[in-house]
């Protein structure tokens, strides 16, 4: 059983949706879930939830990234469990089933919306109507502002800190970027119910790589320190990434 690359920026995301999944299945009765993954790219995370024994759709606008998610899925063996169509959030029900999913990832994604809560309504609009869990991860204001106030950047990071999209600057890749409070607001104007908050990449981006590489156990030690810190606001707030778990309320039919 893999888990997605870049364990130590991904660890956290990845036990706290592996948890979910469990409770998904032993919420719905069902041991295979139909898991959506929105922007799924070449299937850092689709492949792995797949060897779990769910069924994975990816969409993604990119063709040259599902092909990649093709050729990763079946090193894998999953193929069977793995499909891609080209799409995405704005145009999510052109190419999947509204209401047809028992979990959706929804990771990189709201950064490059035109509309965030217009994009995040649509997925969680594929959720099932009896309820489901979405996994949302966004990038952080907090660790943008940190990353350049630390490489002597000061004005940028001002601006980032201060501008309406927490972008530093016109050269700046990430079109938006989010506050704790701004993300689960958005999840909450969904009438999804927020069930954790975790800071992602709290440290990962900010120690040398060369340090991590060399010394012996490193980036274990690293990935038990994001672990111990993603849950406490303080970090959060300066995390490069954030995560967001959900579930959808149960309605009566």
């Amino acid at each position: 059983m893999s888990r997605p690359s870049a364990s130590r920026r991904t660890a956290v995301v990845w036990e706290v949706l592996r948890g979910a999944l469990d409770q998904r299945v032993k919420a719905s009765g069902k041991e295979t879930l139909e898991v959506l993954d929105t922007g799924g790219g070449t299937g850092n995370f689709a492949v792995p939830v797949a060897e779990l024994g769910h069924r994975v759709t990816v969409v993604d606008p990119s063709p040259n990234a599902l092909f990649g998610l093709e050729r990763r899925a079946a090193e894998a063996g999953v193929e069977g469990r793995v499909s891609g169509v080209q799409g995405d959030a704005h145009g999510l029900f052109d190419v999947v089933e509204r209401g047809g999913y028992d979990v959706v990832l929804c990771h990189g994604v709201l950064e490059y919306v035109d509309d965030p809560a217009e994009g995040l309504g649509n997925v969680v609009a594929a959720l099932r109507p009896e309820g489901g869990t979405l996994s949302l991860l966004a990038a952080g204001l907090g660790g943008a502002v940190m990353g350049r106030a630390l490489a002597g950047h000061f004005t940028e990071a001002r601006h980032a800190l201060t501008g309406p999209d927490g972008r530093w600057g016109e050269g700046d890749p990430m079109p938006r970027r989010f506050t704790p409070e701004q993300l689960t607001a958005l999840v909450d104007d969904t009438g999804l119910a927020v069930t954790a908050l975790h800071g992602v990449r709290v440290f990962a981006d900010l120690v040398p790589g060369a340090l991590v590489d060399t010394e012996p156990d490193a980036e274990a030690a690293l990935v038990r320190l994001e672990s111990a810190a993603s849950e406490l606001p303080a970090f959060q707030a300066v995390a490069s990434q954030l995560h967001v778990l959900a579930e959808a309320r149960y309605h009566e039919r």
